[in-house]
């Protein structure tokens, strides 16, 4: 039997939570991709709490109206960028989620890269 997508996307998801763990000092970016919209978080894992967040459905995004997903996408990373920014965030870890480093995830890290975010 063939393994799906998705349970393939769970796998390396899995192997990458290993080794990746948001501290205080070094939070984690987490992404989230659905078809439609794109999500990410800076999480500090030790203490369990979500610093700041970013989603293509808040407001500014949406007043945006971006003509494609991966122009949406670099602007959810800009946005994620000046938040974490303003929670005195510099450096975190990027947490792919098992999606490949390749067209939505590249151009929001790409984005919080633009904003000052060290990954």
């Amino acid at each position: 039997m063939a393994i799906t997508k998705l349970s393939r996307r769970n796998k390396i998801h899995l192997k990458i939570r290993k080794t990746i763990n948001g501290t205080s000092e070094q939070p984690r970016l987490s992404v989230y991709r659905s078809n439609r919209e794109i999500y990410v978080q800076v999480i500090d894992d030790i203490n369990g709490k979500t610093i700041a967040s970013a989603s293509s459905r808040d407001k500014e995004i949406v007043d945006a109206k971006s003509d494609n997903k991966t122009t949406e996408a670099q602007l959810v990373g800009k946005l994620i960028g000046n938040r974490a920014s303003k929670a005195g965030v510099k450096n975190v870890s990027f947490d792919r989620s098992g999606y490949l480093y390749h067209g939505r995830v590249k151009s929001l890290a790409e984005g919080a890269r633009e904003a000052g975010l060290n990954f």
